[in-house]
């Protein structure tokens, strides 16, 4: 049985994550592909080990503005076709996506903007939001034309549903749980037609939570947010036979504020 296993990772800073084990993260990874987000660094900013890790392709996506954002791919077979942005005059030199073709597939990791309610942020996060549907929707039939899969991995700021977050009735009025937010990742499931495939294999729990804020005791008590998805076509969403939360075993060993999310798909 062939099998393709999926990481998403925000670092929260590449830089700041080398020095506190994402590199002996990503030494021990069974994952084919990883998606990084909030990489926040040039390529020419990392040292060669991480820039180019060994027995990894890699396609950096930074922002054009310096010190935020960016967004990688490191997959372990070469890809067919690298692509970054999504056709969008606003957005494509933002740092916010990339995507590859693998054989059969095709893998994207996603950072989309985290907004501040009532703030030129969240109108921002409105706008991209806007954009980006459209572009999923054209993957889908892009995909299913050419007879592909695809899986779109990333932080995509937006906790859907009361489960997927620990104290949902606080912030029912904060950017990534307002209304129309869940509305949004709502058409990205049924309009759209992609799976968010953790929330398929585990139906019923409340998270799996993927970030925990630095402050307070957030991670000690799992106080945290589900926001980092890997949301594939129907089809591929079928063959996900495991999905989970890498989740630190004690704060102390976390190299970022997000936790990495695992899938595995049986490919045949």
């Amino acid at each position: 049985m062939t099998t393709l296993t999926v990481t998403t990772a925000n670092v929260n800073g590449l830089r700041a994550a080398t020095g506190k084990g994402y590199v002996e993260w990503l030494a021990a990874t069974e994952a084919d592909v990883v998606c990084l987000q909030e990489v926040r660094a040039e390529p020419d900013q990392l040292a060669d080990h991480v820039r180019a890790p060994e027995g990894w392709h890699t396609l950096w996506a930074p922002s054009s503005a310096k010190g935020r954002a960016g967004v990688a791919v490191l997959s372990r077979t070469e890809p067919e076709a690298r692509r970054i942005g999504f056709g969008s005059t606003e957005f494509d030199a933002t740092g916010r996506y990339a995507e590859i073709d693998l054989p059969g597939v095709t893998v994207a990791s996603l950072y989309l903007p985290s907004g501040e309610a009532g703030t030129p942020r969240q109108e921002e996060k409105e706008r991209f939001q806007a954009e980006f549907l459209d572009h999923l929707k054209v993957l889908r039939k892009r995909a299913a034309d050419d007879g592909r899969e695809v899986v779109v991995c990333g932080d995509w700021n937006i906790a859907h549903h009361e489960a997927d977050l620990k104290n949902w009735k606080t912030n029912q009025k904060s950017s990534g749980f307002l209304p129309e937010e869940r509305a949004w990742l709502t058409r990205v499931l049924d309009e759209a037609g992609y799976v968010d495939v953790v929330r398929r294999l585990h139906p019923e729990v409340a998270g799996p939570y993927s970030w925990w804020s630095y402050r307070g005791r957030a991670f000690d008590n799992d106080a945290g947010w589900r926001i980092d998805y890997l949301m594939s076509s129907p089809g591929l969403a079928e063959r996900c036979v495991e999905a989970h939360v890498e989740r630190a075993s004690t704060h102390a060993e976390r190299w970022s504020d997000h936790a990495p999310v695992t899938a595995v798909f049986e490919l045949g």
